[in-house]
């Protein structure tokens, strides 16, 4: 059940263009996470017309809400 993280990273700094995270699990593509300076979206696997948007006052509510906390360490 390990995940597969990787990243493709066009600038250090998020400007014109999106920093893709391709998520797999167990060698199976899961989806794509895709972060601008507007808002994060997923892309999952298999679906190439509809991907998900949130904004990042949402996205940070949604974690606060659903998140599991854990110690910073």
């Amino acid at each position: 059940m390990a995940h597969e993280v990787s990243i493709n990273l066009h600038t250090k700094l998020v400007q014109h263009k999106d920093i893709e995270i391709e998520i797999k699990k167990d060698g199976s593509r899961l989806g794509e996470l895709l972060i601008s300076k507007g808002n994060i979206e997923w892309l999952p696997a298999g679906n190439s017309v509809n991907k998900y948007r949130m904004s990042w006052s949402a996205f940070a509510e949604f974690m606060e809400e659903h998140g599991k906390n854990v110690r910073i360490e």
